[in-house]
């Protein structure tokens, strides 16, 4: 029950403390406190002091008007109530269900010794036998926490608040999978299967169901130390030739009792699945071009490459919308900009790559795109009020999930407004990304939008989730609030101890353990893992050819000519020929390495030899830094300056031609250009010497950057492919045909000049 409840019960037999710890909570709640003592008939409290157990008829009034103010309050309200049965219990969540349960447990000599130490209370000690008798603790379908009472009110309000706002256990009976229906849709030999593998595993088996290793060795060794040691559910790969990631696989799968999920990022095609798979467009590209088969195309090539691999599971499509021109994460990894692109974009990108035997997990749930920042190295959060995220947002997951999609990746985004919809009262301290928050994993998507599917965390080295609590805390926190499988190990030993210690202490209950693990293996038995021979799990390696195939790479360079996108040329520069402009100054502008730790500049060279064989003379512009580190001595940035930006700049070259391909994503909080130096000779103050075209190969944002600049073309990608379609329609031999949405732009005036 993340998030301060409205409604809360303090509960637990006589001595426990209910009055004193209620009021507190109370406090720290910032609700109104009743003791539930208050509300007994007097002749309940004549039984009692006359030493009379009361009855369950005595009872029923009684619980009946506790129920009543709560559904009477219309604010936070914490009542003091022994509750001690099951059907107790229901009396009250009949007249208010969204009551929450805070059980003070202690044993039974401390609770003796306290009540003998308070002479005079209407209860005395000699009837705790009979409560101890009484009491039915929480069960799993029931909203509640159970908090040790030995310690002091101050840390057993502390713990009561941690549990309430962390770890306890949302009731999922409404949300039980049905593996029968969609996207499963299991047969009764599929669901036997699961249910007897279920029940053959052990417990460290189980627990390790719920992990996503990321494979950073390919050593035989390495994978069985991961196997034998930590039973994992599923596995993604660190990329690398397709040779070497099938063999991986295909060993791991030879060495797991339960088939494994094989996960990839197929976000643009086989690129990201291997180093030599097909780059076919980003998401944004398949959104630029009124030809929406391109997603399809995308898509299919995803699902071929990846499948000779020997994957099964795509972390895609991305079906966030990118509302706000500023967030940059998502910027070239969303559709378009409305929830209608998106939605056509990422079903014909699922329809493709369904025509391989692959399941999709589409992301970021609850949506990124209107926070500027990247949940990689913070929380962002999704600030839409309820009605305006449903029209959006919650449109896009309702079409996906009616369209069958599998399974779903949950950001660590945070969505205020939409959390105070199903828990109002939630203070800003109190809200929590999605990955730990059950209102918007259960109540949102399990019940309103009916997804009965896998539910999977980002990855949770993410600090949009670390920075949240304890890792201790958060690893099975994350399952206990409705995620079924954990997306990759910080230090597998620890995580794997977390989980384990997690499900033991009562965070993860037996019903939620059970319901994760049988939509881990239902989604294994919905790709038939479970009726295929252990060497047919992966293809044989003649199954490769097609990776980076002359059938995909003429699909790319078809997507590419499609969808570079001429955004302005307000002055009129193009075309721009070898005949009209032969000398060309090419500048190259990158983010610096990223993690990949690729040559941020490599595309350059790709840029010159198009331009060359084009019949351009291309002239490369090099920064101070690039000068010295090639061996020139006495290299500043204003010596660059006053070499470069001369009065004769137009006598020595025809056209300035600037290629970006700033990156920057999973690194910084927001990403612009950044010049090599203040009043960097590199920056375009030549537009007014020359006819300058700035290409973007990755960003769509960089008009802010350079408003300067009157013919921008955004090229979507540093491929070849890209750029030699970009080198053809500068020279007027291609039409420009892409399309691009207002966000381009940036809200500037500047930049439409």
């Amino acid at each position: 029950m993340i998030g301060k409840p409205s409604h809360v019960v303090v509960m637990g037999v006589a001595g426990c403390g209910k009055s004193t710890v209620g009021a507190a909570l109370a406090e720290r709640l910032d609700a109104e406190f009743l003791d539930g003592d208050s509300l007994h008939p007097q002749a309940n409290i004549h039984k009692m002091a006359s030493g009379t157990p009361l009855n369950d008829d005595d009872r029923a009034p009684w619980l009946a008007e506790i129920g009543r103010r709560f559904a009477a309050s219309n604010s936070a309200l914490v009542i003091a109530c022994s509750a001690l049965k099951r059907s107790y219990r229901d009396i009250i969540r009949s007249a208010d269900p969204s009551v929450v349960f805070v059980h003070l447990h202690g044993t039974r000599e401390l609770l003796n010794a306290r009540m003998t130490a308070r002479p005079g209370h209407f209860m005395p000690a000699s009837l705790l036998d009979s409560q101890l008798a009484t009491l039915e603790p929480l069960q799993d379908d029931e909203a509640g926490i159970v908090v040790d009472i030995a310690e002091s009110v101050e840390d057993i309000v502390k713990e009561a608040v941690a549990g309430l706002n962390g770890s306890a256990q949302v009731p999922a009976g409404a949300f039980l999978v049905d593996l029968k229906a969609a996207p499963f849709n299991l047969d009764d030999s599929a669901v036997d299967w699961v249910e007897s593998a279920i029940g053959s595993m052990t417990l460290e088996e189980k627990i390790g169901q719920l992990f996503i290793n990321h494979n950073n060795d390919y050593s035989p060794a390495y994978l069985d130390g991961v196997l034998e040691n930590f039973h994992v559910g599923g596995m993604r790969y660190r990329p690398g030739p397709s040779s070497a990631v099938q063999e991986h696989i295909r060993y791991a799968q030879s060495k797991t009792r339960i088939p494994l999920l094989i996960a990839s990022n197929p976000e643009m095609g086989g690129a990201g699945s291997c180093d030599d798979g097909t780059f076919v467009s980003t998401h944004l590209q398949a959104g630029s071009h009124p030809d929406k088969s391109i997603a399809r195309k995308m898509g299919q090539v995803a699902g071929v490459e990846t499948a000779a691999l020997g994957c099964n599971w795509a972390f895609a499509p991305i079906v966030d919308i990118h509302y706000n021109w500023r967030n940059t994460v998502i910027s070239t990894r969303a559709f378009g900009n409305t929830p209608e692109v998106v939605v056509e974009r990422a079903k014909e990108y699922f329809d493709g790559i369904s025509e391989s035997p692959t399941v999709c997990a589409m992301k970021h749930f609850p949506g990124d795109g209107i926070d500027e920042r990247d949940q990689h190295v913070v929380t962002s959060y999704n600030t839409l009020g309820y009605e305006e995220w449903n029209a959006g947002y919650g449109h896009v997951y309702r079409e996906m999930i009616g369209h069958g999609v599998q399974s779903i990746m949950v950001g660590h985004i945070g969505a205020p407004e939409v959390s105070r919809h199903f828990r109002p009262g939630l203070s800003d301290a109190e809200i929590l990304p999605a990955t730990l928050a059950p209102e918007l994993l259960q109540d949102l998507l399990r019940g309103e939008l009916g997804f009965n599917g896998l539910v999977l965390t980002d990855a949770s080295l993410m600090v949009g989730l670390t920075q949240t609590m304890k890792r201790r805390d958060l690893v099975p926190a994350t399952i206990a609030a409705g995620c079924d499988m954990f997306l990759f190990f910080r230090n597998p030993e620890e995580d794997f101890g977390y989980m384990l210690d997690g499900y033991k202490s009562g965070v993860i209950s037996d019903s939620r353990l059970d319901d994760a693990l049988r939509r881990i293996l239902g989604l294994k038995a919905s790709l038939g893992l479970h009726l295929a021979s252990r060497e047919s799990l992966v293809p044989s390696a003649g199954a490769l050819a097609v990776i980076g195939s002359e059938a995909h790479r003429e699909i790319a360079a078809e997507v590419a000519d499609k969808t570079v996108t001429l955004v302005k040329d307000t002055a009129a520069n193009l075309p721009i020929t070898p005949q009209t402009h032969p000398r060309i100054r090419l500048y190259g502008i990158s983010g610096g390495a990223d993690f990949t730790r690729a040559d941020p500049l490599a595309y350059l060279d790709t840029v010159r030899e198009e331009l060359e064989a084009a019949g351009f003379e291309v002239s490369v512009f090099r920064t101070a830094e690039q000068r010295e580190a090639a061996g020139e001595a006495g290299m500043n940035f204003m010596r660059v300056l006053s070499e470069e930006a001369t009065g004769d700049y137009s006598e020595r070259y025809d056209a300035a031609f600037v290629f970006a391909n700033v990156k920057g994503f999973a690194q910084e909080a927001s990403i612009r250009i950044k010049w090599s130096s203040p009043m960097a000779a590199e920056i375009p103050w030549y537009a007014t010497e020359v006819p300058t075209v700035f290409v973007s190969l990755n960003q769509p944002n960089h008009l802010i950057d350079v408003p300067m600049v009157k013919t921008v073309i955004h090229a979507h990608a540093a491929s070849r492919e890209a750029i030699r379609a970009t080198v053809r329609k500068i020279q007027g031999k291609s039409e420009f045909q892409g399309t691009f949405n207002q966000n381009v732009f940036c809200d500037s005036f500047d930049t439409r000049l």
